[in-house]
């Protein structure tokens, strides 16, 4: 939905299972229309939509795109943005670290992509930027040395290109918005900083990089870095760099106390990443956990070595506050909104994304999943308008 100063709302439909374009398309129509019908207002209703690499292949078929584009525009809806992080299954299987593959060093990332941006052009109304986000180059533990850095970077260009191209031919504005990720090859503002700047070490003659290449921010992520977000947004943009879309999430975070991780093992699933950062103090080094189980088994093995805070990467309701002694970064989100509302042309396009409905715990749950995107939708829309953003 359209918001103040050209900002765009929606929710992440990466929330719904769907890895063909069929199942995709059912979940548009079984769950999306139901949550529009209920937030929209009768307004066009903005989509942040998910595609798998073989849901991508099969809508741009011959035909398909078009269809897809008729049955939107009957039903009041665009799509503005496209989830281009998990290119295979993302529900009912591990996904963990295959979340990352295959990464920016390889052509199937650059082909995917590419094709996303293909469809996004086809199916943006006109006047209204596109978005496509994807992973932060490749993840820390895959070994990363120099010819595959290379590689990304080169690809990185490749698409860049790919996208100036349709921008050309279709008018559009479209960029690509990597996302920095706890022990993704980036994952803070430093290193997103650090990054970029090696791109232009290499390609020093590509100033227009940044109109088509830039940052998708996820108030997760960050927070959990232990970043406040005015001075994190401000650092990323104040070196030029494109803030593409903002995620609106919320991660877990508590005291580690004996009890306190203890109950931490109910949030302990076999389908998605939940990296742990733990902090020890303003002046000590933060300890980074690759996944939950890790820091569960550092726990039990070091109980006096827990530090001050653990923040843990599990995606949890916007609209509602953990119970039972946990905590949320909600107050990172809120941040954001600040930042935005003295920032308001700085980012065109936000997503909620609670991905995490099938692995929380019951009790986290309020109602099905069209109540709580509902009840996400009324904490937004409620916080933005305090803000003068809606």
């Amino acid at each position: 939905m359209l918001l103040n100063h050209g900002i765009h709302l929606g929710y992440c439909t990466n929330i719904h299972r769907g890895e063909t374009w069929e199942e995709t398309w059912c979940g548009l129509k079984d769950y999306t229309l139901r949550v529009k019908d209920r937030v929209s207002d009768g307004k066009p209703y903005g989509i942040g939509l998910r595609l798998s690499e073989q849901a991508a292949r099969e809508l741009s078929a011959p035909g398909k795109v078009a269809e897809f584009k008729a049955w939107l525009e009957a039903n009041h809806c665009y799509v503005f943005t496209i989830n281009g992080f998990p290119y295979g299954s993302f529900h009912g299987t591990r996904v963990k670290e295959q979340v990352f593959k295959p990464d920016w060093s390889t052509k199937e990332r650059l082909v995917y992509t590419n094709l996303l941006f293909d469809i996004l052009a086809e199916l943006l109304p006109a006047g209204v930027s596109g978005s496509v986000s994807t992973l932060p180059g490749s993840h820390k533990t895959f070994g990363i040395g120099s010819e595959e850095l290379t590689a990304i970077f080169e690809n990185l260009r490749l698409c860049r290109e790919h996208i100036e191209k349709l921008c050309v031919a279709t008018g559009h504005d479209l960029h690509l918005g990597l996302e920095p990720e706890p022990l993704g090859l980036f994952e803070t503002s430093g290193e997103t900083l650090k990054f970029f700047g090696l791109y232009f070490d290499r390609f020093p003659q590509d100033k227009d990089f940044f109109k088509f290449v830039g940052l998708n921010y996820d108030t997760c992520h960050l927070a959990i870095e232990y970043e406040t977000p005015k001075r994190a947004l401000s650092r990323i943009t104040g070196a030029g760099i494109r803030l593409s879309k903002l995620h609106f999430s919320s991660a877990l975070r508590l005291t580690p106390t004996p009890e306190m991780v203890e109950k931490l093992r109910a949030f302990d699933e076999p389908v998605y990443f939940h990296q742990v950062i733990a902090s020890y103090g303003p002046t000590e080094p933060l300890r980074r956990f690759k996944d939950l189980p890790d820091a569960l088994a550092f726990a039990q093995t070091n109980p006096q070595e827990l530090g001050e805070e653990w923040r843990v990467h599990f995606h949890i309701p916007l609209h509602a506050e953990p119970v039972d002694g946990f905590q949320s970064t909600r107050d990172h989100i809120q941040g954001a909104m600040d930042w935005l509302s003295q920032n308001p042309t700085k980012c065109q396009h936000i997503e909620m994304e609670t991905y995490t409905w099938e692995v929380l715990p019951a009790e986290m749950r309020a109602g099905d999943v069209v109540d709580q995107l509902v009840k996400e939708y009324d904490w937004t829309l409620a916080e933005l308008r305090e803000r003068g953003l809606v």
